[in-house]
């Protein structure tokens, strides 16, 4: 499965103490979670701490929300601290990479890019009924609303023109492969996960990104060759990747560049 960047530390031989002055912002059930700053390499650096009696190690997660630790529920300061310290310069290094591929803040207005099978169209918005659906002319995606200043209804056109547009695609895509790679998946389901482009579980369902329809077809084959080698190979070993270049042969420039995406 495609699965973001994660590092996890191991306890230290010494057991772990009970922390102690920490009052955290929000308990569910066996989960505590913080919002902190620290000092690492030099820079303020904010963290969502997790704490949870089912960890027995700390995990260090850098994604689009940024830096995530996890960690024991009772574990110490001390070796938190440690982690974090011994980890700075990756953390800051991870944390400025995502800085530098995070795609521009979309601004809902006419005439921005919205990004389609790795193009770039342009919104265009025109005044007329709320659930008129939004329709692509040649370079151009149109969106029909009664308030153009209304960014999140916008906002909600293009999504829905989105979800509409990938749910057709990734059913044919699927049919395509599966054809190829004799496997027969038994749902598939448009996913909105953070960390994942695309799963496939020992059952035979396969979840694909939403986001995904933004990308060039041929990663989009990609990820659905992936999954569904899944079907033969439920593992990421030799004969996986076997299966995978049966259809797909250029797989490892693929991967290359949709690690390079943000999602």
């Amino acid at each position: 499965m495609l699965k973001r960047l994660r590092n996890l530390v191991a306890p230290p031989a010494i057991p772990a103490r009970g922390i102690s002055g920490v009052s955290p912002l929000l308990r569910n059930g066996p989960l505590a979670i913080e919002q902190r700053v620290t000092l690492l390499a030099g820079k303020n650096i904010s963290y969502t701490l997790k704490r949870s009696n089912r960890r027995r190690s700390i995990g260090l997660r850098i994604d689009d929300r940024g830096l995530t630790v996890s960690m024991p529920l009772r574990a110490s300061e001390r070796w938190l601290q440690s982690v974090l310290q011994d980890k700075a310069r990756w953390v800051v290094e991870k944390l400025d990479g995502w800085q530098q591929c995070r795609p521009p803040e979309i601004r809902w207005v006419d005439g921005e890019t919205i990004h389609y099978l790795g193009e770039a169209l342009t919104l265009r918005i025109e005044r007329g009924l709320f659930d008129t659906p939004a329709q692509r002319c040649r370079s151009e995606l149109r969106v029909f609303v009664a308030d153009d200043s209304v960014a999140a209804k916008i906002e909600r056109a293009v999504e829905h023109w989105h979800q509409g547009e990938a749910q057709r695609l990734f059913a044919e895509r699927v049919a395509h492969y599966a054809v190829l790679l004799n496997v027969a998946p038994r749902a598939i389901r448009i996913s909105s996960a953070k960390t994942q482009w695309g799963s496939c579980t020992a059952r035979g369902m396969v979840h694909l990104n939403r986001q995904l329809i933004k990308l060039p077809l041929r990663l989009i084959d990609y990820v659905v060759a992936h999954e569904l080698a899944h079907l033969h190979e439920m593992n990421h070993s030799a004969a996986f990747w076997e299966v995978v270049g049966s259809v797909c042969p250029d797989y490892p420039r693929l991967r290359r560049e949709l690690k390079a995406c943000t999602l």
